[in-house]
């Protein structure tokens, strides 16, 4: 009984997040500091950071990742998938229907400046949770230069595989450094493949029975398991992929649709990859309201279970893993470059902005509530979103 009840509280602080966590995954850390860490204690900072670090290493949608990785560990796979459902429900729901919506004329003017705010908020949840983190990791002169490497790195480098690759090396630096660590128990270690082996199989599957069948629901699974399984970065990073295939070479959208499903997108609550929902139900358009419905939760169904099927394989041997001193080693220089990634999100999300006083002003004090107040992170989302319903 205490455990459904516990499992209860932790769905209902996933759905808290679902809807109202802006601003993509590095905003999302933020925000899980502030309610699985410090007010649920479901997890300790440093278990978050390392949890964090380890779903960037990996292909889809980090901050989903995260979260249902947490599920996991409270309650194992029937908790965790119950989790992404919660997690991705709200903003699959509501990207699905401005698909739907947005292939009516009157809705393509539709405005979307009452969420003026939003995107300067964004930032400085952003920086809260820079701050967050590189005051947790960073101990040494080596973690300190990572971490400033790290930045530099991803702000000057958008291609996706230069994160991997900056977290393999900054891992490697530091694991020469093994001898400071404890011995090791001498340990097997168990892999449980089935994970593996069912993203394996299901991306195999799903290509070769889109290619029998033709059919376009079930392309449309293939084309966005396909870019789950293939993406690192988070959202920001899959939108390059998507405008490729789904604009400039299948057509299935203008490019105008595109931005402006990109725009929606930035003022909803949850994860990014959300955005496949509304390309999911724009490309059959042609074929009544449910193929609509059914595209837009086929699509996010793709996106989103490459990515779960991989940390689920990840996670089950990740604790026999470290037990190894230059696994423990290494993560000094995975959680740097994992601080110095959030540090230049900031820069990279402040960049689209205007730069004037008002948006600078109300990044510093999204920042500053977050930092020295008890304010919930919704109610600050809700104070921007009423400013800009009034400034409007």
């Amino acid at each position: 009984m205490i455990k459904k009840i516990r499992y209860y509280i932790f769905l209902r602080d996933v759905l808290l997040l679902a809807v109202s966590a802006f601003g993509g995954p590095q905003a999302h850390f933020a925000m899980l500091i502030k309610i699985m860490v410090k007010k649920r204690g479901y997890l300790t900072e440093e278990e978050l950071i390392e949890l964090n670090a380890l779903c960037q290493v990996l292909p889809g949608p980090t901050s989903t990742q995260t979260i249902t990785a947490i599920g996991f560990r409270i309650g194992g796979a029937n908790l965790a998938y119950l989790t992404l459902l919660v997690w991705i429900l709200p903003a699959v729901t509501i990207m699905t229907l401005a698909g739907i919506l947005i292939n009516n004329y009157q809705a393509k003017n539709f405005s979307l400046e009452f969420t003026r705010f939003i995107q300067p908020m964004a930032v400085g949840f952003v920086s809260y949770g820079a701050y967050i983190i590189t005051s947790k990791v960073i101990k040494s002169k080596t973690a300190m230069g990572l971490m400033m490497l790290s930045a530099i790195v991803t702000y000057f480098i958008t291609k996706p595989i230069a994160l991997p690759l900056v977290f393999i090396f900054a891992g490697c630096i530091t694991a020469f450094k093994y001898k400071k660590h404890a011995p090791e128990e001498k340990q097997k270690i168990k892999i449980k493949w089935g994970n593996f082996t069912l993203w394996g199989l299901v991306l195999v599957a799903a290509a070769l029975l889109g290619a029998f069948t033709q059919d376009r629901i079930v392309l449309l699974f293939e084309n966005f398991y396909r870019n789950g399984s293939l993406i690192f970065g988070g959202g920001q990073v899959l939108i390059p992929f998507l405008n490729t295939e789904f604009v400039e070479f299948k057509g299935y959208l203008s490019s105008e649709e595109f931005l402006s499903g990109f725009g929606m997108v930035q003022a909803v609550p949850g994860p990014v990859f959300s955005f496949s929902s509304f390309i999911g139900s724009l490309s059959v358009r042609d074929m009544g309201l449910g193929a609509q419905i059914l595209g837009g939760f086929v699509s996010a169904i793709g996106i989103f279970l490459p990515g779960t099927f991989l940390i689920f394989f990840v996670i089950r041997f990740w604790e026999d893993l470290k037990r190894y001193r230059v696994v423990r080693a290494s993560l000094e220089g995975v959680n740097a470059a994992s601080a110095g990634m959030v540090v230049a999100s900031a820069f990279v999300l402040f960049q689209p902005i205007e730069n004037n006083v008002l948006n600078v002003s109300v990044v510093i004090g999204t920042f500053l509530l977050l930092t020295y107040t008890k304010i919930p992170a919704p109610f600050i989302i809700l104070a921007g979103l009423l400013a800009g319903f009034l400034i409007t």
